[in-house]
């Protein structure tokens, strides 16, 4: 039941407008002047205000600026006489949501009440959509700063149709803030198409990306529609966009200026109606001053361009990603891991040139060893040692021995740590038991 108070200094036009109201379902609170309306709404869940403007101790006026000051968001109607209209529009622009005359029209007054209900409804939806699409993001992309930023941008582009290049290292998460900016864009029912043309032979890559016809080359048995044509009214997301031949660059930056496209072997263009998100792993204007990237397509792919930054410069997200993999981690494998604060507190002093997916990889290698529900630190460090880049002493070798030198190393560590136990010790290097052995024997490792 939705509460209406009534606020006038007549009891008589209380009284009628409270019977109205009671007849029509609703729960009916009564206030004589401002003062006590305020107190009212401060204390208790109003839905609508039926106010009067001209009243004493406190007006309609000043009634509104105090529920606004004290931040109370109720939808408020005024209800005055007809010399009072002008001063009636001056509160709408104070934020009142309608206003009707005395004595009012009982179908107009239900209609404006259920309608500034429902637009306080709405936007109470709104306001709890956006505070509930925050946390998503923040859980999903990091609280840091860098990101906040991050994720405002994201949020800002999503509305539009701006063609947006997504830049950061390996493992920053670029597909899962283009898949973000999709679904929260006007196409977001419609298909979301991820190529990486880093995956695509060069000699393909024109026909994947358009299509061809039948007859177009060898083994062209029948027509295909390209990736721009299956993305229709949908998201194209090109990844690895800095491996792009500069053959297919000139084929792209026509397709994206003209909206067409033309099908390998076809003589008639096709309009393409499709938002363009691209992901590089380097700076693509590094590449343009480099003349690896042509310029004109550059500055034509990148309406918005949001540069997402490594792991290592945003050190503060590093324990709520390493909980959430955690929780990822020991749900998939069907363990308890009840001691892990030491073992995460490690991982912010590692540098992670893997990002995100090195993180996750790691701490999913530490669940898998974890015992009696403990994530021992030990464990962790032995895994972060394993990734680091031990390529600077062993550049002083030939290749097959700086090879063997770092496997035998890691092999005496990989026992240490499990006390001799091969079993374990296999399970940590992600090696099978009988290879374990066969390179302990080799190595000569006791």
């Amino acid at each position: 039941m939705k509460t209406v108070l009534t606020v006038d200094d007549e009891a008589i036009v209380r009284f009628a407008l409270s019977e109205k109201l009671k007849e029509r379902g609703y729960s009916v609170k009564e206030a004589c002047n401002g003062r006590d309306a305020v107190a009212i709404c401060t204390s208790e869940t109003i839905d609508a205000v039926l106010l009067d403007l001209n009243m004493p101790e406190m007006g309609g006026i000043e009634t509104l600026h105090e529920l606004k000051k004290l931040g109370i968001d109720v939808p408020v109607i005024i209800v005055t006489a007809y010399g009072d209209i002008p001063t009636a529009v001056k509160a709408i622009k104070l934020g009142a949501y309608d206003f009707i005359e005395k004595p009012p029209q009982v179908s107009k007054l239900f209609v404006t009440l259920e309608r500034a209900m429902e637009k306080a409804e709405l936007e109470k939806r709104v306001k709890n959509l956006d505070t509930t699409l925050e946390t998503s993001f923040e859980w999903m992309m990091g609280r840091s700063t860098a990101m906040k930023g991050v994720i405002a941008k994201v949020r800002q582009v999503s509305s539009s149709d701006f063609s947006v290049i997504l830049q950061g290292e390996t493992g920053t998460g670029k597909s899962f803030l283009a898949n973000a900016i999709h679904n929260l864009s006007r196409r977001s029912g419609k298909e979301f198409i991820k190529v990486d043309i880093s995956v695509i032979p060069e000699n393909l890559v024109e026909s994947e990306l358009f299509g061809y016809e039948k007859g177009a080359f060898t083994g062209a048995y029948r027509n295909k529609k390209g990736y721009f044509e299956v993305a229709r009214e949908g998201t194209l997301f090109i990844d690895e966009l800095e491996n792009m031949s500069p053959y297919m660059q000139t084929k792209l930056l026509s397709a994206v200026e003209d909206r067409k496209i033309f099908p390998l072997g076809g003589t008639k263009p096709v309009d393409i109606d499709v938002r363009l998100i691209f992901a590089a792993s380097k700076d693509l204007k590094k590449s343009v001053s480099k003349k690896e990237f042509r310029k004109d397509l550059f500055y034509r792919l990148g309406e918005f361009i949001i540069d997402i930054p490594p792991l290592r410069e945003r050190v503060e997200d590093i324990p709520l990603f390493a909980r959430k993999f955690l929780i990822d981690a020991a749900t998939e494998m069907n363990k308890q891991i009840k001691e892990f604060e030491d073992a995460i507190a490690c991982l912010t002093e590692y540098h992670w040139p893997g990002n995100l997916r090195e993180l996750k990889n790691v701490i999913r290698r530490a669940v898998l060893l974890s015992e009696d529900g403990v994530m021992k630190p030990s464990n962790v460090r032995f895994l972060l040692k394993e990734g680091e880049d031990n390529t600077e002493n062993a550049s002083l070798f030939p290749l097959r021995e700086a090879v063997s030198a770092i496997e035998k190393k890691a092999i005496k560590e990989a026992l240490h740590i499990n006390r001799s136990n091969k079993s374990k010790a296999a399970a940590l290097l992600q090696i099978d038991y009988k290879t374990l052995l066969t390179k302990i024997k080799d190595y000569n490792i006791h």
